[in-house]
């Protein structure tokens, strides 16, 4: 082809509804990211949506330039809509047929790719205009798509299946994905009314097991324990082997203390999914907050039981390390085996987790949490005032969790208590105060000889 017959092709590509004009991919951190969102960390991995699965994947596998193995990809799309909407290929496969024209340019394979473009105009056509045509079914495609692409892309999810459900305000898939957005926005960036929408959605869809949990973990959050134990119950009965289902089940027991239960159903769906490093991540949470039982007991509770509490710090070292090997990004992972090899008195294994999370691009919330257990460990473990002040200061200055914010100023000016009833003139305590001061806003120079009681609280 000449040079203005493919711009003139690429013109067209520009005028499809599919994944390459969606701008998925806008804004990430990275393609790694990407990809593991969706294909480990997004729910409903067992839905019936698997076109939709198929062509998200073969996006990414044309962003690593596997253009082959895309193509494969979007012939198991076509295989699925063809199983699944026999009466209704033609419109479903438009956004794959649209895929398609997209990979087969960018390999260079024009006439393939104009093969394409024909496919969908002819369809088109017969509604509207050539290329581009409003239907719920193509709404609905990119509604799912975004929501297995993060939080970012639900907005405007949520606005396509308003649309699909403008035109077909009965349909129990358009209505489950509202449900599923709605939830997701709750309280972000507005309250949003997801109690109704997941009701109806149920409704509509009774044998869709993940809307299900999901009303569960809402009338949790509303106080009505039984409700959402029933529907709990009632959805991993009637899917025992979704993965999501299963996932968001057990942060419902998380959520109720009962990390037994949660590790149960967790690794129920590892079964699954045996390579998705976040079940692994939160199999050690699990078992990390079993660990902080064992903590909470007295001296004299806990002398029986520490060949249990071993145990169990082993268990979450094990999923959490495994979690660490399959995505090396995940947030607070390798500060939580720091804290747990810090627990078991092994300091090297420690201060090299913690090393490696500060290694890390951080988000400044979590960078401020590890300031702070980094300064517990040096404080407790390793008895270096010196690093703990540091570290308790650095994270003071983030300023994002009030939480870790008031600990850490706590923990400063009980430091600051501690020397100088040894020595009133301690230059590192009165360095402190006046950080301190600052902090609040006071700008008043410390006082050699006294402590001011705000931050001196009695233990």
């Amino acid at each position: 082809m000449s040079e203005a017959t493919e711009n003139s092709l690429e013109s067209k590509l520009q005028r499809l509804k599919c994944h390459f004009t969606w701008n998925l991919l806008g804004g990430e951190n990275s393609l790694d990211d990407f990809e593991d969102r969706v294909c480990y960390q997004t729910e409903f991995q067992n839905s019936e949506f698997k076109a939709t699965q198929h062509n998200l994947l073969a996006y990414i596998k044309h962003l690593r330039g596997q253009n082959e193995e895309a193509l494969e990809c979007l012939q198991k799309a076509e295989e699925s809509i063809q199983q699944a909407h026999a009466d209704q290929a033609e419109i479903r496969s438009l956004v794959t047929w649209g895929n398609y024209a997209w990979v087969y340019y960018h390999m260079g394979r024009l006439s393939e790719a104009q093969a394409y473009l024909d496919k969908v105009r002819q369809v088109c056509e017969k509604y509207s205009s050539p290329y581009r045509m409003e239907s719920p079914e193509m709404d609905s495609e990119e509604g799912w798509s975004r929501l297995k692409c993060g939080r970012k892309h639900t907005e405007r999810a949520k606005v396509c299946f308003e649309k699909c459900l403008e035109k077909d305000p009965e349909n129990p898939d358009f209505t489950s994905g509202l449900a599923i957005s709605s939830y997701r926005l709750d309280n972000w960036p507005a309250p949003q009314n997801s109690i109704d929408a997941l009701k109806q959605a149920i409704h509509l869809s009774p044998d869709n097991q993940y809307v299900k949990v999901l009303l569960a973990l809402k009338c949790q959050k509303m106080n009505e324990e039984a409700e959402a134990e029933r529907l709990v119950r009632e959805a991993v009965e009637k899917a025992p082997c979704a993965t999501d289902v299963l996932r968001s089940a057990a942060m419902l027991y998380r959520k109720k203390n009962d990390p037994d239960t949660a590790i149960k159903l967790l690794k129920k769906a590892l079964e699954c999914s045996p390579n998705n490093a976040y079940l692994y991540c939160h199999i050690g949470v699990c078992y990390r907050a079993k660990v902080h039982e064992y903590q909470n007991k007295s001296q004299n509770a806990l002398y029986g039981e520490r060949e249990e509490l071993q145990e169990v710090i082993e268990h979450a070292v094990y999923y959490l390390k495994r979690a660490d090997e399959l995505n090396g990004n995940l947030s607070s992972v390798c500060s939580y085996l720091a804290c747990l090899y810090a627990q078991a008195g092994q300091y090297e294994e420690a201060e090299y987790y913690f090393q490696k999370e500060f290694s890390k691009e951080l988000t400044s919330a979590d960078k401020q949490m590890l300031h702070l257990r980094y300064g517990n460990f040096q404080w407790f473990q390793m008895k270096c005032e010196n690093k703990t002040i540091h570290h308790f200061m650095e994270g003071m200055k983030i300023n994002q969790d009030p939480k870790a914010t008031e600990k850490m100023k706590y923990k400063l000016g009980s430091i600051a208590k501690s020397r100088l009833s040894k020595n009133k003139s301690d230059p590192e305590a009165l360095h402190i105060l006046e950080f301190l001061e600052e902090f609040n806003g006071k700008r008043q120079p410390a006082c050699e000889n006294s402590c001011p009681s705000a931050f001196l609280v009695e233990e």
